[in-house]
């Protein structure tokens, strides 16, 4: 071998060797970092919590906190973690500091003395995309901006005024619902799968009540766009329902991990499509004097007349913010509660038959239930009580946050913790409910609810404005096809309660049925 072979060799040898005595040194280098950053994050928690009083915790692991133990339902492992270190739990989600509620005192303590201070919404990554930065009621800060946005949502959607007017859009829906089914079940038993037709019910009553329009028995175009939004909808509602480690471990963010960003920027082009195009249609119309001023006025009507009074604060994003909002807490929330009390029903056919028993005796067979026959019929709202109790559509309420530190429970929260308040648990909660597990509606009968056992759409100042427009939603379509129809398992087997993924806890599989169209109503039903 050459002397110059010999030295290129040998300088080979050495650049290796120096190459991987430089990455050893780098890797080093950062893991003496890290351990240092660690070491002062450490010691600054230590004396920040320094004379503090805080809730009981699980260990822990640096950076990651908690996250690593939720595997399943996030509802279901907090309760598990309640049950052994109390319903008042410190938990840590990367950086942010959480904590959980399962106690009905101290979730009257979070909603009378603290309201006020737990009104902030934390940010997350969904409400940058899905509210247009935060313009939505549900997710605005506590500020003006939410004081006017639900001031106009109150009066023009909510209220009891406006919630009569728009009673013949419901009960026309739901007759549009019972009609569809007496003309596949006339003759004989036949199966049916229920979840899109009671989807299709609640959207097509909010896209009347928001834009005076029907997806349903409209032309071909229109029933192809619902039912692409509705796909939109059931998207988000997975996306949202899903943690997103990024929003509590920022570095994450830098390469989108899991792809979760993207996905919600994908959403949000499409979501925004269909609004604008329903905020443009019904400019247009107002441009053209198609609508009359008054009581017809729909809800981006109403923004409208808004915009054009204050154009720069009432902006087409804010609209369509809100919009967005009231199509995803109006329609899968309603649709989930009437799959999950039917399915119920289906598994206790002794509550079916008392339920039809008390419509038959009260209503006759000549005509067909109506929304002021509410007061006379309670035990259907006793029904809808205890599915909302088993089965809330918000396991966990929205989350909020604290503008500055105060005290729950006698523990100290501090400023920015995110609050979780476990409706799910307390619901189930064995020290409040006899028999939680079971489903009894007469728990409900001739029983005043005490208002902090029972939280399925929240309390205090941000709970859910539109309680009163679903509870009718539920209550009418319930009634209704127990009055109209027979119903079966499709097997012998019950029918499963298994939970799926998403914000509002759907079930896992869609529900499936055997219906037939009762004899003693079909006079009535003909006349449809």
């Amino acid at each position: 071998m050459s002397a110059n072979v010999l030295r290129r060799n040998r300088a080979r040898e050495h650049y290796h060797t120096t190459r991987t005595q430089n990455m050893d040194d780098t890797h080093l280098f950062f893991i003496s970092i890290l351990s240092i950053l660690s070491l002062v994050y450490l010691f600054k928690l230590a004396l920040h919590n320094k004379g503090r009083n805080y809730p009981p915790s699980p260990p822990s692991l640096p950076i990651l906190g908690h996250l690593h133990q939720f595997n399943g339902p996030l509802h279901r492992v907090l309760q598990r973690l309640a049950s052994k270190y109390g319903p008042l739990m410190a938990l840590r989600f990367g950086s942010h500091k959480v904590l959980v509620v399962t106690s009905p005192s101290a979730v009257e303590e979070c909603f009378t003395k603290n309201d006020i201070i737990l009104a902030n919404r934390p940010l997350f990554l969904s409400g940058k995309y899905l509210s247009y930065n935060r313009s939505a009621l549900g997710t605005a800060p506590y500020g003006q901006l939410w004081r006017d946005i639900r001031r106009v949502m109150t009066l023009e959607l909510f209220s009891t005024t406006r919630l009569k007017h728009y009673m013949s859009v419901r009960q026309d829906e739901v007759r549009s619902l019972v009609k569809s089914l007496y003309q596949d079940c006339f003759q004989d038993f036949a199966k049916v799968e229920m979840r899109s037709r009671v989807q299709g019910l609640t959207f097509s009553i909010i896209m009347n009540i928001i834009a005076d329009k029907r997806f349903y028995g409209t032309e071909e175009e229109d029933v192809k766009e619902a039912s692409k939004f509705k796909d939109i909808i059931r998207a988000i509602f997975e996306v949202s329902g899903a943690s997103n480690p990024a929003d509590f471990i920022p570095f994450l963010r830098w390469f989108d991990f899991r792809g979760l960003e993207k996905r919600l920027f994908r959403l949000q082009k499409q979501s925004d499509s269909f609004l604008q195009n329903l905020i443009e249609k019904c400019k247009q119309r107002k441009r053209n004097n198609i609508i009359q001023k008054g009581e017809g006025m729909t809800f981006i009507n109403v923004m409208l007349s808004l915009q054009d009074s204050e154009p720069t604060y009432y902006t087409d994003n804010i609209i369509k913010a809100n919009v967005l909002t009231l199509l995803l807490a109006g329609t899968d929330t309603s649709s989930v509660t009437i799959e999950w009390a039917i399915s119920l029903l289906l598994n206790h056919p002794d509550v079916l038959e008392k339920a039809r028993a008390h419509i038959d005796e009260y209503i006759g067979n000549q005509r067909l239930v109506q929304e002021t026959d509410i007061p006379n019929l309670p035990y259907i709202q006793c029904i809808i009580n205890e599915t909302l109790r088993l089965f809330p559509a918000a396991p966990l309420l929205v989350p909020h946050e604290p503008s500055e530190d105060c005290t729950i429970g006698g523990f100290d929260v501090a400023r920015g913790t995110i609050v979780l308040v476990n409706a799910w648990a307390i619901h189930r909660d064995p020290m409040v409910w006899d028999d939680p597990l079971s489903f009894k509606p007469e728990r409900f009968e001739n029983v005043a609810i005490e208002g902090y056992t029972f939280i399925p759409f929240g309390m205090g100042r941000r709970q859910c404005p539109g309680s009163g427009l679903a509870n009718r939603v539920i209550w009418l379509a319930l009634a209704s096809l127990i009055q109209c129809f027979e119903w079966e398992r499709v097997g012998e087997e019950l029918v499963g309660l298994s939970e799926g993924k998403g914000l509002t806890m759907p079930k896992d599989e869609p529900l499936e049925a055997m219906c037939k169209t009762r004899q003693k109503i079909i006079h009535v039903l003909m006349d449809l």
